[in-house]
């Protein structure tokens, strides 16, 4: 391990890295009650830690080998170090990246290389890139340049802990890192633990890519079959050989956080920093959470590394449905309610000044119907006390907030057609989104009138989307107009849509 603290003492990073802010929480820190300090690698000029590994690496080439070029395999990341320092370095690469990597993220790759680069899409995770990487070194006589698996490479990443301690020199209970091949906290390790030894180093990987854990407890490396995708930069199937070493020496413990934990993460860093991370980036922090939580952690400092910020835009309307879940902050619910007048109403005076997030319901049956509904709570303990008041007042319900299916699709879903519902209206109305909106509305409409659909979710704006529809008698149709200009909700007739009778009229 000595020999490490000289090649990360002595590592060729800050031609091309920065040293990256050991930025204060408060929000993270209050809800956790502990001091947590986020190492800001996501604002390196690639957005990521992965260039100073790269680029030590590269700045170890002899000249012959920089003239020939250099080959890597990379979900993306790592990809974009060796571009940007090719490029510095006037030197050709090939990069090979899987083809589910972002589009963000080639498109970077290709900016920070420009004409030095030259992009392979292969297999559909990094391990099927990196086997297609090695056959095209061989046959080209590149040199490769191992996103993880290298002394330099690791050398590199170790330079992110010799800042941490050089700008905190405090004590700090814990330094988490993200875990792919295991670079990043093998680096970060081998400085930590010959410096102050006292100072845990924790990884963290998702529970569908978590190599290192199960290497570990194997005492061997594993190979996984299938790697999750979500947080696609650290989406390995097999660690390296000196990473695992390394790892088994060195790392105090591994934790394991799901998809809804790494999305909860991601606001807490934006909630603090107005900075979006990837999944990958936010990893660290969830962990860190994780752990806090699972040790009863408090008042202490721990220092999660944010290890990347290339997000693909169009996953952020994902990662902010699932944000709440994760923090257990939203329940999701099924509840079956008596088809009877007024029964909608007993539903929410029971719900109480709880913020109903979503509503789901379609008539379909002349007993019962069954409402999908999303509640804010507090905790997990706030769930279980409603589910037990919804029990109790006659209502059958059914928990389904960890129902990956229920998450995923069935929240999005509003029914199908109602033969039934004789003289449905249908209306899209734009609620003020503030608490008793929805009762002022149930207390405004005429009793005799049946809801028959109604489809609301939260979509985090001053006002609520809502779909009702409505079955009013045609003598009714005066007594609906003045229904409808004394709410004072702006409102449009849908019944004439196409989408509305192709789909539920």
């Amino acid at each position: 391990m000595h020999g490490y603290l000289k090649r990360i003492l002595t590592a060729r990073v800050y031609d091309v890295a920065i040293e990256s802010a050991l930025e204060a929480a408060p929000g993270l820190s209050a809800r956790t009650g502990n001091r947590i300090l986020l190492k800001r690698e996501d604002t390196q000029p690639v957005f990521s830690f992965k260039l100073r590994g790269a680029y030590n690496k590269m700045a170890h080439l002899t000249p012959a080998q920089l003239k020939r070029g250099v080959i890597t395999a990379s979900a993306g990341n790592h990809a974009q170090g060796v571009a940007f320092s090719a490029h510095l370095m006037k030197c050709k690469a090939v990069i090979v990246v899987p083809t589910t990597t972002p589009q963000v993220k080639i498109d970077a790759i290709k900016h920070f290389g420009q004409r030095a680069v030259e992009v392979v899409l292969h297999g559909s995770s990094y391990s099927d890139a990196y086997q297609h990487a090695l056959a095209l070194e061989k046959k080209n006589r590149l040199t490769f340049v191992h996103p993880f698996d290298d002394p330099d490479v690791i050398a590199g990443q170790g330079t992110i802990a010799m800042e941490i301690l050089r700008q905190h020199q405090a004590p700090i209970h814990a330094i988490f890192c993200t875990i792919g091949g295991g670079g990043l906290i093998s680096g970060v390790a081998a400085y930590v633990k010959q410096v102050r030894p006292d100072i845990k180093v924790i990884g963290v990987q998702t529970v569908d890519s978590d190599a290192m854990a199960r290497s570990l407890k194997a005492r061997r490396r594993v190979t996984l079959n299938d790697v999750g995708l979500f947080c696609d930069g650290s989406a390995v199937k097999l660690v390296g050989e000196e990473t695992f070493r390394l790892c088994r020496k060195l790392v105090d413990d591994i934790v394991l956080v799901d998809t809804d934990a790494v999305c909860a993460a991601i606001k807490d860093v934006f909630l603090d920093t107005r900075a979006v991370l990837e999944p990958s980036g936010a990893l660290a922090v969830a962990g860190a959470k994780l752990y806090a939580r699972r040790e009863k952690l408090k008042g202490e400092t721990l220092v999660p590394i944010c290890s990347g910020a290339n997000m693909n835009f169009d996953r952020l309307h994902f990662v902010a449905e699932r944000a709440e879940v994760g923090e257990q902050r939203e329940a999701l619910l099924a509840v079956t309610v008596p088809e009877e007048r007024g029964s909608f109403r007993k539903f929410c005076s029971l719900v109480g000044n709880r913020n109903i997030t979503e509503f789901n319901y379609r008539y379909a049956d002349p007993k019962a119907a069954q409402v999908f509904v999303g509640v804010q709570v507090r905790d997990p303990q706030e769930t279980v006390k409603l589910v037990a008041s919804l029990e109790k007042h006659g209502l059958k319900t059914l928990d389904l907030t960890d129902n990956e299916m229920a998450k995923l699709h069935l929240r999005h879903l509003v029914g199908g057609h109602a033969p039934a519902a004789e003289h449905e209206i249908l209306f899209r109305f734009e609620f003020p989104e503030r608490p008793g909106a929805l009762m002022n509305f149930l207390d405004s409409m005429n009793p005799g009138w049946n809801i028959s659909l109604f489809h609301y979710r939260n979509h985090g704006s001053d006002s609520g989307r809502v779909l009702v529809g409505l079955q009013v008698p045609k003598q009714d149709k005066k007594a609906l107009k003045a229904f409808l200009d004394g709410l004072g909700y702006p409102y449009w007739d849908e019944s004439e849509n196409p989408a509305y009778k192709l789909f539920l009229g």
